[in-house]
């Protein structure tokens, strides 16, 4: 095989079932901007190009720093890596994931209108970490902080600066919906580390389940599902109406989901998982954001 790799390959390369992940943010964001009157069409969807392109960007920039690192290895359980697999030559990845996050970048620098130049610094940092997360000198991801990555990242910035370039300030319950979205986002990860224990005990990724067990990816699991329950109740309660009630539906699906996990085995039974896991993330945004919005 070319070592570019097939339109196939690059396909399976992108992890197209993650975005999720980057769109419901920047959904919610937005409905929540709508209920309080300050949605802004414009804003929203800059928001929109720069979290799909962060996204890709980064699961791009991961299949080039774990291929070269070996952590992708013959024994992976989950669908197999471009770089690890040698079907894609690691430069082509590695200059494939920094052209993408270049561009969120130059995407990311029109929100500087709405936002202000500070906006700017929050828009490097995020991109730093995209690639710091299983790359540098520090990889975040091998040290135990990838599942605080991901609740900051895709939860707490995300929400509260897509609200902000559209409102023009930050409230609790901007923050209160970022830290559910993002918990809940982050059960993608815990699903995909659960899987991955034994692979990640052998390179030395030191997950949270690789220090504590997978009895703790199930309580990270179900803290998760209940934080996002909490915060629709929480909006319920602010006011917002009884259509926010429809964001409990896909909750009681990851509860059910989570019972499952325990007696998951298999590359089949797991990818099933990870992709049940990114449908209630991407339902949990879509109900909600339709109950705040109307």
């Amino acid at each position: 095989m070319s070592c570019c790799g097939n339109l196939k390959v690059w396909i399976q390369a992108l992890r197209l079932s993650t975005l999720p992940a980057g769109a419901t943010p920047v959904l919610l964001a937005s409905a929540l901007a709508a209920a309080n009157g300050s949605f802004d069409c414009v804003a929203a969807l800059l928001c929109l190009g720069f979290a799909i392109l962060a996204q890709v960007g980064s699961n791009l920039a991961n299949d080039y720093l774990d291929g070269i690192r070996g952590t992708d290895g013959a024994d992976r359980i989950g669908p197999r890596r471009a770089v690890g697999a040698g079907l894609i030559a690691p430069a082509i990845m590695k200059l494939a994931a920094l052209s993408l996050l270049l561009a969120a970048f130059i995407l990311g620098l029109f929100l500087i209108v709405y936002g202000g130049w500070w906006l700017l610094v929050v828009g490097i940092i995020s991109l730093v970490c995209a690639w710091c997360y299983t790359g540098g000198p520090y990889p975040l991801a091998y040290h135990g902080w990838g599942d605080l990555c991901v609740v900051f990242f895709f939860g707490l910035v995300a929400v509260c600066f897509t609200f902000y370039v559209q409102a023009g300030t930050i409230t609790l319950d901007a923050v209160l919906l970022g830290l559910g979205s993002g918990l809940l986002t982050n059960n993608i990860l815990v699903v995909n580390n659960y899987r991955d224990l034994e692979v990640d005990q052998a390179s030395h990724k030191r997950t949270l389940i690789v220090r504590f067990g997978r009895k703790l990816g199930l309580v990270l699991y179900f803290f998760a599902a209940s934080a996002a329950a909490s915060v629709v109740m929480w909006l319920w309660l602010r006011g917002y109406g009884w259509g926010i009630l429809l964001g409990l539906l896909p909750v009681r699906w990851s509860y059910g989901l989570g019972l499952q996990l325990k007696h998951v085995s298999g590359a089949a039974d797991f990818e099933r998982a990870l992709r049940s896991a990114g449908q209630v993330v991407a339902l949990y945004g879509v109900l909600l954001a339709l109950g705040l919005a109307f």
